[in-house]
This record gives C-alpha cells, sequence and structure tokens, in this order.
C-alpha cells in the first residue's frame, strides 16, 4: 500500500509543481495587466458593471529616441571640364590661378576636383567624417623625378586622393553648440552640413558654384581647412538664425609639418579663427563677420627645434578680416564678399632697407539666378584684389612673407559668367567664360610690366551623388 501510495503521489506531485510553476511564470509575463472594478457608487451601464481589464504597455526606456536614425553614408561629388585656353597672359602671371602657365590653343578634358566622403554617426551625439579629395591643376608639372607641383598627382601625373578631412563632431557638447576635433572646414567661406550647429550661409554656399571657381578668400589663399578643434554653435538653437564659430588649428591644412621637425613656419604657432554669421528677414539677408590671426616666423635662419626668434625683420604675422553679405531668393540671389588681410613684415622697402607691412585688399561681386525653375540658370561674377594697398611709386618691395604665390605688384581683376543646365537633380552643365586681367602698379619707368589676360572657355560639368 505504501509502495503504491509512493507511485501514485510521486507523478501528482511533479505535476502540480510543473503547474505553480507555469502559473506564475504566467502571472509574472501579464505583470503590467491591472484589473479594475466600476465605480458602485456612480450610474453605469452594463458595459461599465462588468469588470474590465486595462492592458497598460510596458515603459520605454528613458533614452529611447525612435525618430533619430543613424547615418551611414557613402557619398562624393566631382567637377571638370573641356576647357580652350583662348588667351594666355605672356607674363604667366598669376601663380594663384589653376591656369598659370598654360599656352594659347591648349585645349583637354579635365577634373578639377573628386570628392569620396564617408559619414558614420557612433551614437546619436558622437557623429564621424571622413573625406578622401583629388584636386588637379591645369598647370601640374614635374620638378625633377620625385616632386610634383600645383596638383594632387602622383610623380607620374596619375590622379591620387589625399586626406581632406577626418574629424570627430561632439553633438550638442552644450545646448546649441558642437565641439569638432580633427581636419575639417575653416569657418572663412566653407560649408557644414545641415542639422549641425555649424553655418550653412557662409559665402561658398551662398556662392553655390566652387565647380566654376573659389571664392575670393579660397582664391588668394587663405586656409579652406586645417587641422584643429573647433566649437560651432547657434544663439537660438531651434531656428538656427544666429551663431557662432571658434576655431584654433595648425595652419598647416593637410599636411603634417606641424606635427614634426622639419618646417619652422609650423607647429610653433597656432592660427586663430572666428567667426560670427545671422540670417534676417525670413533669412533672405544672409550676414557673416569672420576674423584669422596667426604668427608666422621671421626671416632668418632658425634652429627647428627650438621657437623661431627673428633677428632682422621682426615677428611676421597675418590678419584676415572679412564681411559677407547677400540677399537671396528663390529667383535671385546677390552677394558681395570683401576682406583685408595685414601681412605683418611681409615686405622689404629699398627706401628704409627694412621691413614693412603689406595690407592686401579684395572685393567680390556675385548674381545668380533661375530662368527655368530647376532647370535653367544663370550666374556671373567680378572680383577685384589689390595685394598691397600700401604700394608706393617712389618705392621698391621685396616679398618677405612665406606666401608663396604672393606678388606685391600684381593688381587682379576676375570674370566669370555662364548658364546653369540642371537636367535631373545633382546633375549640371555649365557652359562658361573665365577670366583674369593683370595691371602692374608699378609705372613704366620704374619696370612696370605691360598688362595682360588670361582667358579660358569651358564647358564645365558637375555630378554629386550619395546626398
Amino acid at each position: 500500500m505504501k509502495r503504491m501510495f509512493t507511485k501514485i503521489a510521486g507523478p501528482i506531485l511533479l505535476s502540480a509543481l510543473l503547474f505553480a510553476g507555469f502559473n506564475s511564470k504566467a502571472q509574472t509575463a501579464s505583470a503590467p495587466a491591472a484589473t479594475t472594478f466600476a465605480n458602485a457608487d456612480t450610474k453605469s451601464d452594463k458595459k461599465s458593471d462588468a469588470i474590465t481589464t486595462e492592458t497598460k504597455s510596458a515603459p520605454k526606456p528613458a533614452d529611447a529616441d525612435t525618430a533619430w536614425k543613424p547615418v551611414r553614408r557613402v557619398w562624393g561629388y566631382s567637377f571638370g571640364d573641356f576647357y580652350y585656353a583662348g588667351y594666355a597672359d605672356k607674363l604667366a602671371r598669376g601663380a594663384e590661378t589653376m591656369y598659370n602657365g598654360v599656352a594659347t590653343g591648349r585645349n583637354a578634358f579635365q577634373f578639377r576636383r573628386i570628392y569620396l566622403g564617408y559619414d558614420y554617426d557612433i551614437t546619436r551625439q558622437f557623429t564621424a567624417e571622413l573625406l578622401l579629395a583629388s584636386e588637379p591643376n591645369a598647370n601640374t608639372g614635374v620638378n625633377g623625378a620625385t616632386a610634383i607641383q600645383n596638383g594632387d598627382n602622383l610623380v607620374d601625373n596619375k590622379m591620387a586622393f589625399f586626406i581632406k578631412n577626418i574629424n570627430l563632431r561632439y553633438r550638442n557638447i552644450f545646448n546649441g553648440t558642437d565641439f569638432v576635433i580633427g581636419e575639417m572646414s575653416t569657418p572663412g567661406f566653407a560649408l557644414n552640413e545641415p542639422g549641425t550647429n555649424g553655418p550653412t550661409s557662409l559665402s561658398e554656399k551662398t556662392w553655390g558654384y566652387r565647380s566654376i571657381e573659389k571664392t575670393i578668400t579660397d582664391f588668394h589663399k587663405t586656409n579652406s581647412y586645417d587641422v584643429g578643434a573647433a566649437l560651432q554653435g547657434t544663439f537660438d538653437p531651434k531656428t538656427k538664425n544666429y551663431g557662432y564659430v571658434l576655431m584654433v588649428g595648425n595652419n598647416s591644412t593637410s599636411s603634417l609639418l606641424a606635427a614634426g621637425p622639419n618646417n619652422p613656419n609650423t607647429g610653433f604657432f597656432k592660427m586663430f579663427y572666428g567667426d560670427l554669421w545671422g540670417k534676417f528677414f525670413g533669412q533672405k539677408l544672409l550676414v557673416d563677420f569672420y576674423y584669422d590671426h596667426v604668427l608666422t616666423a621671421g626671416s632668418s635662419t632658425v634652429n627647428v627645434n627650438t621657437p623661431p626668434v627673428p633677428v632682422s625683420v621682426g615677428q611676421q604675422s597675418h590678419s584676415v578680416i572679412k564681411g559677407f553679405v547677400a540677399y537671396t531668393t528663390p529667383k535671385l540671389t546677390v552677394g558681395v564678399e570683401a576682406y583685408s588681410n595685414k601681412i605683418a613684415n611681409g615686405v622689404i622697402t629699398t627706401n628704409t632697407t627694412s621691413a614693412a607691412d603689406a595690407t592686401v585688399q579684395g572685393i567680390s561681386v556675385f548674381v545668380k539666378g533661375a530662368i527655368v525653375k530647376d532647370k535653367l540658370g544663370f550666374f556671373a561674377r567680378y572680383d577685384g584684389y589689390n595685394p598691397n594697398n600700401d604700394f608706393d611709386n617712389a618705392n621698391t618691395y621685396t616679398k618677405l612673407t612665406n606666401f608663396s604665390s604672393y606678388d606685391p605688384y600684381t593688381k587682379e581683376t576676375f570674370y566669370t559668367a555662364g548658364l546653369d543646365f540642371t537636367p535631373t537633380k545633382n546633375v549640371h552643365f555649365m557652359p562658361n567664360i573665365w577670366l583674369v586681367n593683370y595691371k602692374d602698379q608699378r609705372p613704366s619707368a620704374s619696370g612696370g610690366l605691360a598688362d595682360g589676360n588670361t582667358v579660358v572657355y569651358r564647358f564645365t560639368f558637375f555630378f554629386t551623388f550619395g546626398k
């Protein structure tokens, strides 16, 4: 009998334990459900008198953001031309231009920029940017067997990429401000991505035709990108109509010279950039003020392992102050950009046989608009450039600054105009004319050279992908 009870009780007990465990698990799984009863003191219909069950969803984590989607994006763009050099300056002036030294009659199909980028959102607050660039010039040449001049080409003249941007962005490090560190666009004119707290109304974006030509300050070698750190912020994060950029950089663009011992002009001094921008009248009026300053080495030979101490000419520096104003509508945009660059101890004068400052000044005026909406547009631009506003006919100047392309004598006037045919979004075909006039400030009796021109006729193509 005892054995019989054990045989029967064992399975019954096991079944009971399993049932209890299953029931407990089921109750735990349905824990969010709460049972409520209708209020007996309140008149109600039959439905409200019944026992009802209210099911509540499990609360979402506090940091969940289903609206945010991380970016994993490969993108790029390219522009180039079929160009024909209608006339070349006989004195090969304009070292800052891409057609310097190109002979009259030369013609070719040519890429002038190829970008390949990758954007990656690490988290909601941290994002990385990588940009490879190839920007060859029409006047690329080989110096000896190993050095390339005026282009991002290999020694065998094949196009090559270099790293133009690689940076980490900390979004909203505090409300309305991003922190960026690495190699990035400077606030002088370059575009920042929409959705960040950086400016999107600077001169390059507003001009909108980098595929035709750089902005005037970029044209004359103010840094468009640099290695450093920046705060990019808005004073009104919700509307983003007003903002600022503060940046410190190496003043070496993508070069590693600032990190090593082989160049006395980098690595000891840092370049400081500042920018204030605003959008007014329904974001139709754009205003931007920019300033940068950097100390550079003097002319004397220095020990590269110690901070340079100029002896004969005093400390050199340059400072750019710039203003930009534009009025923009879907049909017509007009913009004006003016700047002044003071190059301290930038030249030597024969009158005093000592170093003197040189003040560079430039102004750019452009207009662009729509002829047929989204299909056909036009653009035109004028630049005036004076490399030495302090020029004195009674003096002779010798270049002292380390700006390799600086010429204290030659004024430049730049013109461009053309049409913009857009057969589909992100594809442009643009016939245009590109012209620079050169004028020597010296009278002919004092060695002044004859006026000259460079005229290039181009059919420009431009396309983007991945954005």
